[in-house]
């Protein structure tokens, strides 16, 4: 995703790639919530005003920090940001239910935070600084870290929503949350933030929207949160960390070529996020 993403914004801008993943996304998962559960199954009850709260800060935030901070940072940093939402699981647990993590816990978090700092920094901070803020690659990294955040905050959610099916769960939060892509589309473009986009460069990257659409929205999401129902948020959070050693390995498969702190660093956060749920386990 954040591969064909990054090339995908030469060719349209973050915001006309967020609105329209999702207005095919939410079409697809509207069609498969009527064909399965009915009339019935959108009706939102007493949830409304929750499923817009989680579903504007999880899918409009998220698309909107992520895909625009992708035009300043590579894909691979933003791969180890998203690892972090481990970590930002079980702190966010601590602040919102009093659960304070173990210490090994918190061993573990502190470890896979310096592996981030060797990834964004590669090993220099001080140069980094002087680049990043220069060529914009820490604001980047900066609004990916947000994102990240935001999609933490959506996870959280599914507790909000128990006897719903994780389809319903799914079209019911992404619904308010391509309603608010689509506003800040308008914003972006009306304010001058963003040229407005053009058919021609929405059908120069047609495949990667329909891949956007049916892979990363209906089988992704409706994925993850069926994940999230069964193994719980922090156990689920465990399968991001493989998304760094992939887009790790795609990059270097489409010829690009790594600094070896930020090779340090990604295992670094990888088998730090590991520990820590091997160790959860185990308790």
């Amino acid at each position: 995703m954040f591969s064909i993403a990054k090339r995908s914004l030469t060719q349209i801008d973050a915001f006309t790639l967020g609105t329209i993943r999702y207005a095919l996304g939410v079409a697809m998962f509207a069609a498969l919530l009527a064909v399965i559960e009915g009339r019935e199954g959108f009706r939102y009850g007493r949830r409304f005003w929750p499923a817009v709260g989680f579903g504007v800060v999880g899918i409009t935030g998220f698309n909107t920090l992520v895909w625009y901070g992708l035009n300043f940072t590579p894909p691979e940093h933003a791969a180890i940001l998203m690892a972090l939402q481990t970590p930002m699981t079980a702190l966010a647990v601590w602040l919102t239910r009093g659960a304070r993590p173990a210490g090994f816990t918190i061993i573990c978090v502190s470890v896979a935070i310096t592996g981030v700092l060797l990834v964004v920094t590669r090993g220099d901070p001080v140069q980094a600084w002087g680049e990043g803020m220069r060529g914009g690659e820490l604001y980047g990294d900066l609004l990916v870290f947000l994102g990240a955040l935001a999609w933490v905050i959506y996870t959280l959610a599914g507790s909000r929503f128990l006897g719903w099916s994780s389809l319903k769960m799914s079209t019911l939060t992404c619904l308010p949350g391509a309603i608010g892509l689509l506003l800040a589309n308008v914003w972006a473009v009306s304010t001058g933030f963003v040229p407005a986009p053009t058919v021609d460069a929405a059908l120069s990257v047609w495949w990667q929207l329909l891949y956007f659409s049916a892979g990363s929205v209906v089988l992704g999401v409706l994925g993850f949160n069926a994940g999230v129902k069964h193994l719980g948020a922090l156990n689920a959070m465990l399968m991001l960390n493989l998304i760094p050693v992939t887009v790790f390995f795609i990059e270097a498969g489409m010829g690009r070529s790594f600094h070896a702190a930020e090779l340090a660093g990604a295992a670094v956060v990888v088998v730090a996020l590991v520990a820590n749920n091997l160790y959860l386990r185990r308790r």
